[in-house]
Formats: structure tokens, C-alpha cells, sequence
């Protein structure tokens, strides 16, 4: 059974058992403070570890977000790019989870502890005080009343009057303390059932909103969650395929290490010991440099380096060779050794010593300039944004900073395909409508805007570099290649039974399709580019067309004049500048091991023409003109229907049919 109720009738007859019923009322009221008070501890002891906590992991979210990986090599693929951000993509999502975690424990503190606290203080304080006072009370009524009773009475009637009237008054003042204190001590029995519950309910309200922020976050990292563990597939299945050629590439060298020496054509690299003769009677010392002879310029660059003394680098010294000689035994008693007569110091003789009868043979065959020179790098390719882009961009970006800045997951969360889609068509299409402000207009949400832009954004110059690079193989070649591609475009379409997808397909077709220039471990780690040339024209055989002989399928507004009129113009038939994929200072290039034909097409060089109708050009590869221009160079394109040719300094594509030969 609970607590008995105090009754008001009681408190005149205050009996034991009435006594005995407060005694409860009270014990219930000290166990509840004392509850309130060991929460309120406990409450203390959660906030601050929860305060350490954040503390941790905002300091585990800096240490992410500082690091970087390195790469191997002079550049990265988009999925070695995505997963050197992810490490700051993690520290911003426990940044933000530690924010919620923040917010939960101010909302904790003011919806608990400041609560619970001020109930046990102004309400069972107030209890307390008032339980001083009644017992107070109760002391001096009962002590008044038992002196009352022990007077004589033989007193006088006036005495015993007044002393009646005293032990009346303090009854009075007894019983109503009694009242107030019986009504206070059920009013605070009532009264802790919300005022403690309450506080609770909050508290669990504020956690559920912090795990409901958490999930919210969680949804978000969804999408970059799936996004990353493609990237780290690809990137893994690019691994093991790099590290196989690795590993066949060791063994090669181990069989044959003098074959793989040779690692630049314009420069050798290796150790030689230099003679460095003192004034006498010291005689002379040979110091190990590791040394570099730059073919074409005939200089030598060495420098100091032991091993055995820690690695210490020393000072360079370079010289320019005028000639070699191999020193013969009756003149030095060494092996291995050669005379070098330098340019830079007339009448100098340096005497270096090989490590090896092979490498001997390696620094003759080297310094006396048998060595072919590489040809220069040809220039890159380089895509640009036209104007209808540049707008479009400007509008979008502006959209962006002005509506959605602010927004969770900018960038990251997507907008619906088909939106997307039409966003694009729209602004940069055939009928681009770059009127449209993105910024007030409520049609386009953030993230369809900001999908729309990477999209946008997408890498077409690597689409278009490859495009052109393919239709420069011969006709059989291109032929057999775009079969193997549409192939290959059908088995990644049944992906999900095969597990072939286009990044599998690339690791296993890009080495077979391509092969780099020189057998090296640098070029090993080049082998992921090739594996993505092939998920290009996997991905993109649409655009990048393998069995025709125009390079795109789309075609230019026809152009009506007195002879017949242009259609199909060739994107990038021909381009004045390099068609080719870059990493960095090595190049990877095409090429199709497949057969080879029988005949490639020849140029054939027609010299001079000029202009019967004037032109203006559709595309970068081609030549704007008016009539009466003259074309040098002029020699038949791979196209049919155009030619290619000079003007004004420029080279680039010409319609056949607006110009006569010279």
C-alpha cells in the first residue's frame, strides 16, 4: 500500500498514528531529494564525459582532416582524387555529428539538471523549512501545556485565566502550522510526480533529436558512402593489376638488370669513382659520386654521397666533356677506368673509374654520343568552354552562393536524373535559354542546380582527346576496335550477373589495348590511365564512334552555296595541337595490338589553293575565311569531302568544295 493521506481532522487530534503517517510523508520526501541529488551528480558525470567525448573526436576529425595521401607518379584518377578527399569529407561529418552532440548536451543542461535542481531546492527545500518550523511548534505547544497542567490550583481565577488563554493562543498557532505543514507535505508528493517526470521526458526528447540529427547525417554520407567504395574498388582492382607487372618486371630485371639501365634517352645516371690527386707527397684519392651525363649537352653532373656515413648528400659539380678515352692498364694500375678531357678547363684531364667491366662499356657507349636524343614532348591538348558555357556557369554558381550555400551535403547529395537532364539541355542546348535566373527561380532546387554543374563539368575534353586519338588509327584497326568496344559495352551491361563492370573490364583490356614506351615502374604505376582510356570508350562509345568514318555522329546546320552543300562536318578530324593523354612528363599511347593492315592512308600533298566562297568556321579545327584567301600546305584529309591547310599562320580543316587548287 502507498502513503496514507493526511487528513486536516487530524491535525487537532494529532495522534500517534497521524504522527506516524507524516514520519512516511517525510521519509518518501528525503529519499526523493536524495534521488534528485545523486541524478543531478550523475547528470554532471555525463555531460563532462560526454564534453571529453566531443573533445576526442574533434581532435580524431583535425587529425583527418590534415592528412593527405602521396601519390606514386605525376598524376591521379579521379578515383585516387576521391579518395585523397575523403579523408577531409570523414572530418567534416564528425564535425558536424560532434555539433549535434554539442547542441544535445546545452538542451540537456537546461532541460534536466537546471530543472531537477530548482524543484529540489525551492520545493523540498520548502518542506524542510516548514518541518522546522512545526516541530518548533509542536515543542512549544506541548510545553506550554504541560506547565499549564502542573500549576496548583490554588491560584488565583486571574492567573489561571491568563495562563489558559497563552496555551489557547499557542494551540491555535499549533494547529494551523499543523495545517499548512500536512497540506504542503501532500501538495510536494503531488507535485514530484511532473516536476521530476518532466525534466526526463525532455532529456530523452533531446537525446532522440540528436540521434534522429545522426541520422540525417547518415543518409546524406550515404550516397558519398556508395560513391567511395566504387572508387576504392577501382582503385583496388587497378592495384593488383599494377602490382603483378610490378612483380614480372622485378623478375625481369633480376634476370637481366643491364637491359633495364638505361631509363632516360637523354641522360645516364650511375656511380664513378673520381680521382682527386693531391700535391705530393699525398699521392691522389678516389671518391664515389653518383654521377648524370646529359647526352645532348655533354655535361656531367656528379655528386658526393658514401653510404656508410649516413646518406650525406655533398656539393655538385658539373662539367662539360670534350672527349672520352678508355685508360689502358700500363698507365693506371685499375680497372674500369676512363679519361675525360673537359671543355670548361683547357688542358684538365678527370679520371673516373666504372663499377663494373659492363658498366665500363655502358659509360663509353654513353659519353661518347651514340645515344639517341628523345624528341620533344608534343603539347597537350587543352579543352575550352564557350560562351553559352561560361554564362552558364556564372548563373549556376550565382545560384548556388545565393540559395543554398548553407545546405547539408552541397554538392554531394544529388538532384533526379531526368531534372538534371533537362536543367542541361536547357541552358546549354540547341535553343540554350541562359535568360533563366537560376537564383530566383523556383523550378530548379540546389541540388539539381548543383548537378547539373558537375555535369556540366564532367571531363568531355578527356572524351574528345580520346575521340581524336582513336580516328587517328588506320581504317581496319579502328574498324576492329570499336567492335571489341561495343563488345564490351554489352558485357558491362549484364553486369550484375557477370560482375564485369566497365572498371573491371579496363583492368583487364587496358594492358592488353595499350602499352607503354619504356619498361619501367613509374610506367607500371601510368597503368590505371590506361585501364580508364578503355573504360572511356566503353562508357562512351556513343560519343566516341569506332566503325564510321566521321568522327562524330551529330552534324553541323548545313550550309546551302553555288556548289553542293556541307553537311557532316568533322569535330576534330584534324587539330593543330597534340591529340594525346598526358601523365605529366610521361605519355601513354594508343595503340591496337591487333593485326596490322595492310596498307595505311598516305597524304598526299597538294600545295597552294585558294578561296571561291567565303567560310566561317563551326568548330576549333576548322578555318574561317572570305573568298580570294590562299592555302599553303594544303594536302587531302582523312575526311572525305575536306582538306587540311595553312592560313595566316594557322593550320586547320577546309571544305573541299569552297576552294580551288593553285
Amino acid at each position: 500500500m502507498g502513503l496514507h493521506p493526511l487528513e486536516f481532522s487530524e491535525c487537532y487530534l494529532d495522534s500517534p498514528s497521524f504522527r506516524e503517517k507524516i514520519k512516511s510523508h517525510e521519509a518518501e520526501l528525503d529519499k526523493t531529494n536524495r534521488f534528485i541529488k545523486e541524478l543531478y551528480k550523475d547528470g554532471k558525470n555525463l555531460i563532462n564525459a560526454t564534453k571529453q567525448l566531443g573533445m576526442a573526436q574533434r581532435k580524431f576529425a583535425q587529425c583527418l582532416g590534415e592528412f593527405q595521401f602521396e601519390y606514386i607518379g605525376d598524376a591521379k584518377t579521379d578515383d585516387e582524387k576521391c579518395i585523397d578527399e575523403s579523408l577531409q569529407e570523414f572530418s567534416s561529418f564528425l564535425k558536424n555529428l560532434e555539433d549535434q552532440r554539442e547542441l544535445m548536451m546545452r538542451n540537456i543542461t537546461e532541460t534536466l539538471m537546471k530543472p531537477l535542481e530548482k524543484f529540489r531546492k525551492d520545493q523540498l527545500g520548502t518542506v524542510r523549512a516548514e518541518r522546522k518550523k512545526y516541530e518548533k511548534e509542536t515543542e512549544k505547544y506541548y510545553s506550554s501545556l504541560e506547565k499549564l497542567l502542573n500549576m496548583s490550583a490554588k491560584k488565583k481565577e486571574p492567573q489561571l485565566q491568563e495562563a489558559d488563554s497563552q496555551v489557547e493562543t499557542m494551540k491555535l498557532h499549533f494547529q494551523e502550522e499543523s495545517l499548512t505543514y500536512v497540506c504542503k507535505l501532500q501538495e510536494i508528493q503531488e507535485r514530484k510526480k511532473f516536476e521530476c517526470v518532466e525534466p526526463m521526458l525532455a532529456f530523452f526528447q533531446t537525446v532522440f533529436t540528436f540521434y534522429h540529427q545522426g541520422f540525417e547525417l547518415a543518409k546524406d554520407f550515404d550516397h558519398y558512402k556508395k560513391a567511395l567504395q566504387i572508387n576504392i574498388q577501382n582503385t583496388r582492382s587497378r592495384f593488383e593489376g599494377a602490382r603483378s607487372e610490378v612483380y614480372d618486371l622485378m623478375k625481369r630485371i633480376r634476370e637481366a638488370p643491364q637491359e633495364y639501365r638505361q631509363t632516360s634517352p637523354i641522360s645516364c645516371e650511375g656511380y664513378l669513382y673520381v680521382q682527386e690527386k693531391r700535391p705530393p707527397p699525398f699521392g691522389s684519392s678516389w671518391v664515389k659520386r653518383y654521377s648524370t651525363y646529359v647526352t645532348k649537352q655533354k655535361i656531367l653532373h656528379m655528386v658526393t654521397f658514401d653510404h656508410r656515413s649516413g646518406g650525406k648528400i655533398g656539393e655538385t659539380e658539373s662539367v662539360t666533356l670534350k672527349s672520352c678515352l678508355r685508360k689502358t692498364l700500363d698507365v693506371l694500375d685499375r680497372r674500369f677506368c676512363l679519361e675525360l678531357e673537359i671543355t670548361d678547363r683547357p688542358g684538365t684531364v678527370l679520371t673516373v673509374q666504372a663499377m663494373s667491366e659492363d658498366d665500363h662499356k655502358f659509360w663509353m657507349q654513353a659519353m661518347d654520343g651514340k645515344e639517341a636524343v628523345s624528341q620533344p614532348p608534343a603539347p597537350c591538348f587543352d579543352a575550352q568552354l564557350n560562351n553559352v558555357g561560361l554564362s552558364f556557369m556564372k548563373n549556376a554558381i550565382s545560384a548556388i552562393e545565393t540559395r543554398g550555400i548553407n545546405d547539408q551535403g552541397l554538392y554531394r547529395v544529388v538532384g533526379v536524373s531526368s531534372k538534371v537532364q533537362k536543367l542541361l539541355s536547357l541552358m546549354i542546348g540547341k535553343y540554350n535559354s541562359n535568360e533563366v535566373d537560376l537564383s530566383t527561380s523556383e523550378d530548379w532546387d540546389v541540388k539539381t542546380v548543383t548537378s547539373t554543374l558537375k555535369l556540366y563539368l564532367s571531363p568531355e575534353s578527356r572524351i574528345q582527346a580520346v575521340h581524336c586519338l582513336v580516328h587517328k588509327l588506320p581504317e581496319r584497326n579502328r574498324q576492329v576496335l570499336g567492335l571489341l568496344m561495343k563488345h564490351l559495352a554489352k558485357v558491362a551491361a549484364h553486369s550484375k550477373h557477370n560482375l564485369m563492370t566497365v572498371a573491371n573490364l579496363g583492368v583487364v583490356f587496358g594492358p592488353t589495348l595499350m602499352r607503354p614506351q619504356e619498361d619501367t615502374v613509374a610506367a607500371i604505376m601510368d597503368l590505371k590511365f590506361q585501364n580508364i582510356v578503355v573504360e572511356i570508350l566503353i562508357e562512351h562509345d556513343e560519343k566516341v564512334p569506332l566503325t564510321t568514318g566521321i568522327c562524330i555522329t551529330s552534324s553541323a546546320p548545313t550550309r546551302q552555296s553555288k556548289k553542293q552543300s556541307r553537311q557532316n562536318r568533322p569535330l576534330a578530324v584534324y587539330n593543330p595541337q597534340a591529340l594525346d593523354i598526358h601523365n605529366g612528363k610521361r605519355r601513354t599511347h594508343l595503340h591496337l595490338y591487333i593485326f596490322t593492315p595492310p596498307n595505311i592512308l598516305q597524304e598526299l600533298s597538294w600545295g597552294t589553293a585558294h578561296a571561291v566562297y567565303p567560310c566561317e568556321a563551326e568548330h576549333d579545327s576548322e578555318l574561317s575565311f572570305q573568298v580570294g584567301a590562299i592555302f599553303n600546305g594544303v594536302t587531302q584529309s582523312r575526311e572525305p569531302g575536306w582538306l587540311e591547310g595553312e592560313l595566316e599562320g594557322k593550320r586547320g580543316l577546309i571544305p573541299e568544295n569552297y576552294v580551288e587548287m593553285l
